[in-house]
C-alpha cells in the first residue's frame, strides 16, 4: 500500500519562526517566583548572571510575548536544518485500525539526533556574545551534553559535560559524539568536584542522576571566572527557545487545515514537549480551544503522578534556587532506566504549573510497555525512537484504540523529539526479554518552606 501524497507537510526554510513564543505573557497569574534558599524570600535575578548569560536571565523572568530570535541563530537554525517536517502515521494508523488520525513532529533528523540544539546553539551564541570562554553542563540520556557540544564548536566554545553514570555506560556512543565535537565528557558522580567525591565514598558505583549532574556542573563553574552553566531543560528561557517546534507545527497544521484534539508528549525536564505543546496552548488559555495535552512520564521517576508541587532545589546538593515545581524530592533515587532524559526528580515550574491548574494532565508507564509501543511503531512508521520519545507513543496508541473502540476520529499530534540509534543495547534488551520495569524507591517529600 502506497502512502498518501500528504504523509510529510514541509516548510520552507523563510518559514522558521522569527521570535520564540513567551508563555508567561498569557499564563492567567504568574509564575510563583524563584526563592532564596538562605531567605525564603522572591529571589532577584541578578545572582544568576555568575552562572548565566545576561540576556538568558532576561529570558527567564520576560513577560514579552515574543522574543526576536538574533540572525546569528536563525542561521544556525537553517544550518541544522529546520523547518522539521511533521508526519502522519499513516502506517501505524493501518496497523492500529483506527480512525484516529495521527501527527508527529520528527525531531531527530539534524546531526545530534534531538530536538536539543534549539536551545543548544541559542545558549552558546548569547555567551559567545557575552566573552564566555568554557560552558559546562550536565546530560541524562546524552542527547543534550552531545547538542551543547555540537553549539559549542559551531560557536567556538569549550564544553565541558557531566554525563550520569548509568547513562555514561549504557551509551558510550553519546560520549564519543561529544569528544568528537571537542567537548570533555565525565562520568558522574566524578572525582572532578567535592560532592562527586562525596557520593563516590559512599557508593562507588553510584548510577547518578540529572540532579547530580547538575550540581557538579554549577560547583564546577563557580571555580572558573571564565565559565558559564548552560542547562538543557527545566528553565523558563529553555522552554522559550524550543517553542520554535510548536509555532512550525502551528504553521503546518493551518496549511493541512487539521485542529489537534489532543497533544502529547515526553516529560524529563520539560523541555521538548513545552517547546511543542506551549504555542498551541497559548491558543487555548486566550482562545479557550479544547484540547487534551498529555505529559507522559516513567512510572520509575513519577515526578508529576507522585510527586509534590512544591519549593524544591532543582540540584542534589541544594545549590540552586528553590523552584516551585512537582518534585520527588531533590534525593530521590532514581533508578538507571534506559530513558535517561526523564531520570530527573523534578519538573519545569512552566510545566508543573500547568499541570496543577488543569491546563494539561501526566501519564506515566513503565520501561517494558513503552518499549513494546517502540517497536510497534519502528515496525510501521520506519524510524527507531528514543526511549524518552517513545513513552508518548506508548499514549499515543493506546490512546489510538480507545478511538477505534469508541469510534472517535480524534486528531492526535505528538513530537517524536529524538532517534534512538544509540539506544540500541536497550532496544536488543527488550527484544532478549531481560529488559526491567523499575518501581519507586522511598520517596521523602521536601517541605522547606512553609
Amino acid at each position: 500500500m502506497s502512502a498518501p501524497k500528504e504523509r510529510a507537510t514541509f516548510l520552507k526554510q523563510d518559514e522558521i519562526p522569527t521570535s520564540w513564543y513567551n508563555i508567561q505573557a498569557d499564563l492567567p497569574e504568574r509564575l510563583p517566583p524563584p526563592l532564596d534558599p538562605g531567605t525564603h524570600q522572591p529571589m532577584s535575578p541578578e545572582p544568576l548572571f555568575r552562572l548565566f548569560a545576561k540576556e538568558l536571565v532576561a529570558q527567564e523572568v520576560s513577560q514579552e510575548r515574543w522574543i526576536k530570535i538574533p540572525d546569528e541563530v536563525m542561521e544556525a537554525y537553517r544550518w541544522l536544518p529546520r523547518p522539521t517536517p511533521l508526519f502522519r502515521a499513516y502506517k501505524l494508523e493501518n496497523f492500529l485500525k483506527t480512525p484516529a488520525k495521527i501527527y508527529y513532529k520528527w525531531e531527530g533528523a539534524n546531526p545530534t539526533g534531538s530536538h536539543k540544539p534549539n536551545t543548544a546553539l541559542a545558549q552558546a551564541y548569547y555567551n559567545m556574545k557575552e566573552g564566555t570562554k568554557r560552558l559546562s553542563t550536565e546530560t541524562g540520556a546524552g542527547q543534550w551534553g552531545s547538542a551543547l557540544s555540537m553549539a559549542g564548536a559551531y560557536f567556538g566554545l569549550k564544553v565541558r559535560v557531566f554525563m550520569v553514570a548509568a547513562s555514561y555506560n549504557q551509551k558510550p556512543g553519546r560520549r564519543t559524539m561529544m569528544e568528537t565535537w571537542g567537548a570533555e565528557c565525565i562520568s558522574s558522580p566524578s572525582s572532578r568536584t567535592k560532592f562527586g567525591r562525596s557520593l563516590l565514598e559512599k557508593d562507588p558505583n553510584d548510577p547518578g542522576s540529572l540532579g547530580i549532574a547538575i550540581s557538579e556542573a554549577l560547583e564546577d563553574v563557580l571555580a572558573d571566572d571564565g565559565a558559564k552553566y548552560s542547562l538543557g531543560s527545566v528553565l523558563n528561557h529553555v522552554l522559550l527557545h524550543q517553542t520554535v517546534i510548536g509555532l512550525e507545527l502551528k504553521k503546518q497544521l493551518e496549511l493541512l487545515d487539521v485542529q489537534p484534539d489532543v497533544v502529547v508528549g515526553n516529560i524529563g525536564g520539560g523541555s521538548n514537549f513545552g517547546g511543542f505543546c506551549l504555542p498551541l496552548m497559548g491558543d487555548k488559555i486566550t482562545k479557550k480551544l479544547p484540547m487534551d495535552f498529555v505529559a507522559c512520564e516513567s512510572s520509575a521517576v513519577p515526578h508529576t503522578t507522585k510527586g509534590k508541587y512544591t519549593y524544591d532545589f532543582g540540584d542534589t546538593a541544594g545549590m540552586t534556587p528553590l523552584l516551585k515545581m512537582y518534585t520527588l524530592g531533590k534525593d530521590y533515587k532514581t533508578p538507571p532506566i534506559h530513558a535517561g532524559g526523564l531520570r530527573y526528580h523534578a519538573m519545569a515550574p512552566i510545566i508543573s504549573h500547568l499541570i496543577n491548574k488543569g491546563y494539561m494532565r501526566s501519564v506515566a508507564f513503565g520501561q517494558t510497555d513503552v518499549f513494546e509501543a517502540a517497536v510497534t511503531f519502528a515496525r510501521t512508521e520506519g524510524i527507531i525512537p528514543a526511549p524518552e520519545s517513545a513513552h508518548e507513543i506508548k499514549f499515543v496508541i493506546d490512546e489510538a484504540l480507545r478511538c477505534r473502540e469508541n469510534k472517535e476520529a480524534k486528531v492526535i499530534v505528538f513530537n517524536n523529539s529524538g532517534h534512538g540509534l544509540l539506544d540500541l543495547s536497550a532496544y536488543q534488551r527488550y527484544l532478549e526479554g531481560k529488559l526491567e520495569d523499575w518501581a519507586p524507591t522511598k520517596i521523602e517529600y521536601p517541605n522547606i518552606v512553609a
